[in-house]
């Protein structure tokens, strides 16, 4: 077969000696033959082809005259009609035996030629020698997924048979994905499982895995599986809460009906809109929230627990509860004084009264303000017979429910006593008690609620 020769190529391979520069030979435009220099022929078995790889090996070349090899090829690529070869690479020595072309590609058809040169000819071409590279390593023969985790997809597969086999790599897509993405790689031919974490809950994934052998070669893809993580549980589908107990709310919800139930989460929000705050983890349906507080509005939501630690949505079943409200306070619809006395009236204003608080505050010029309390009045009349001439009096009246709930005061009424010997000072009632004036308190328990952290929850 004739070769065509090709142009000196423009790029060369300098190797510098002691200063000076060696030019690689290549092949002349005007090729001159001697038929009497030797054929490069190969040995019996001198093609070895691997994926990316293809090996030469031909018999010593023993002839002095020789100076070298040229290298012909033809690649898949090339389109030309012609059925020439190209050259393509020199050997610069005839004690050389073999080449290796390392330019190729898997599964791919090459043809190859060679021909010896002395100092002012060329040989006679060699045979054209046609090799195919061998195709990629088929990918892990079985592979399996396993789905229904909290989170998280795990898959298994048997090891690849191939020593060449340096590691795996992991490829996932999801049906919102067009293409496949690498998502990790194992180093390690013996490694036979693979757990992808953080994942969406009650999600598909698929899986499929290359093998890499140790000179970077990448094989077909293997088969793919499909995993599908754990649902989060159910979430709780009705809250009830109270909100006509004093000092506390009550709540209950429905029970979970969650196989791998844990433990119900209890958020608690001043606002519905608000923060919502953890506090309370229960095995039971219900709790008490226990408030030092009258009339305190709370907003409520519970979620679900499973033994992995999925946790249901809770955002879209909320509740509101309040404490006891106080009771209405009185409306004093007359004050007034008679003789030595101050007679002071009021209405009933709220039907959970079972009794009054009066609190008089008196002063006397610019001594200190002195308070007096009185408690379990169970009319809408009193009268203070304790009173002084030249005195200025205060009275306030609150109502309490039978939860010893005390209301907010009434409007303040006051009354001031002339200088008159008229007024004669009255004795003091025994049921009386002097003290420096104070805000008036319930005696109601002052619990609270703990935080999540620190509740007894086998006591629920």
């Amino acid at each position: 077969m004739k070769f065509s020769i090709l142009t000196t190529l423009f790029t060369a391979s300098l190797l510098l000696f002691s200063g000076c520069a060696e030019i690689t030979p290549t092949p002349k435009e005007e090729v001159v033959v001697d038929s009497t220099l030797p054929t490069v022929t190969l040995t019996k078995n001198g093609i070895i082809t691997d994926m990316k790889t293809v090996a030469f090996e031909w018999k010593s070349i023993t002839d002095p005259r020789v100076t070298g090899i040229y290298v012909y090829k033809k690649s898949p690529e090339d389109k030309k009609e012609t059925k020439e070869l190209e050259y393509y690479d020199t050997i610069d020595t005839r004690y050389s035996t073999h080449y290796v072309d390392r330019n190729v590609d898997p599964d791919k058809k090459y043809s190859y030629a060679f021909r010896v040169f002395a100092k002012n000819a060329q040989g006679v071409n060699s045979k054209v020698f046609v090799v195919n590279t061998l195709p990629v390593l088929q990918s892990v023969s079985w592979i399996h997924s396993i789905g229904g985790l909290p989170r998280i997809a795990k898959i298994i597969w048997r090891p690849h048979v191939s020593e060449r086999v340096a590691s795996y790599i992991i490829e996932r897509k999801t049906f919102e994905d067009k293409e496949w993405h690498q998502i990790d790689e194992l180093s390690g031919r013996l490694n036979a499982e693979y757990i992808d974490t953080g994942l969406e809950d009650n999600h598909v994934y698929m899986y499929r895995i290359r093998v890499k052998t140790y000179d970077g070669i990448i094989s077909t893809p293997s088969q793919i599986v499909k995993a599908v993580t754990k649902p989060l549980p159910k979430s709780v589908a009705k809250i009830e809460a109270t909100k006509n107990l004093p000092k506390m709310i009550k709540l209950n919800w429905t029970p979970s009906k969650q196989k791998d139930f844990d433990r119900y989460y209890l958020y608690r929000s001043d606002d519905v809109d608000g923060s919502y705050e953890l506090i309370a983890k229960l095995y039971n349906p219900k709790f008490t929230d226990k408030i030092d507080e009258d009339g305190k509005v709370y907003f409520y939501q519970v979620s679900v627990v499973d033994k992995d630690g999925l946790e249901s949505e809770h955002e879209k079943t909320t509740v509101m509860g309040r404490t006891l409200v106080k009771p209405k306070a009185p409306a004093i619809v007359e004050a007034k004084l008679l003789g030595s006395k101050i007679e002071l009236k009021w209405g009933e204003s709220d039907p959970r009264t079972v009794s009054y608080i009066v609190v008089k505050k008196s002063k006397k010029g610019w001594f200190d303000e002195v308070t007096k309390e009185y408690k379990g009045i169970k009319k809408t009349l009193f009268i203070d017979s304790d009173i002084e001439a030249d005195t200025l009096y205060t009275y306030t009246v609150y109502s309490v429910d039978k939860n010893s709930i005390v209301s907010e005061p009434s409007i303040e009424v006051q009354i001031k006593t002339p200088e008159s010997k008229e007024i004669v000072a009255a004795p003091k009632t025994k049921a009386t008690e002097q003290k420096v004036a104070q805000p008036v308190k319930s005696s109601s328990s002052e619990s609270t609620v703990a935080p999540a952290e620190e509740l007894d929850l086998n006591g629920l």
